[in-house]
């Protein structure tokens, strides 16, 4: 079914110093959200960044190995 809107699954998260988690942006593809996750984490900050794929159910699920 394709009823024109954009699929974004893929997602940047980040997690702060007191284990507060944001989602910073959502993103098309795992290449594209890697690259904004790697660029974020090395700015020399204390957060946390990793990239999550979105389920069918809307639940996100790490795929951080």
């Amino acid at each position: 079914m394709n009823d024109g809107t954009v699929i974004l699954p893929w997602l940047v998260i980040r997690q702060d110093d007191n284990g507060n988690r944001y989602r910073v942006g959502r993103y098309a593809t795992r290449a594209e959200a890697q690259k904004i996750a790697d660029s974020l984490d090395g700015q020399g900050r204390k957060q946390l960044y990793w990239v999550e794929h979105l389920g069918q159910n809307g639940n996100g699920r790490s795929t951080a190995d």
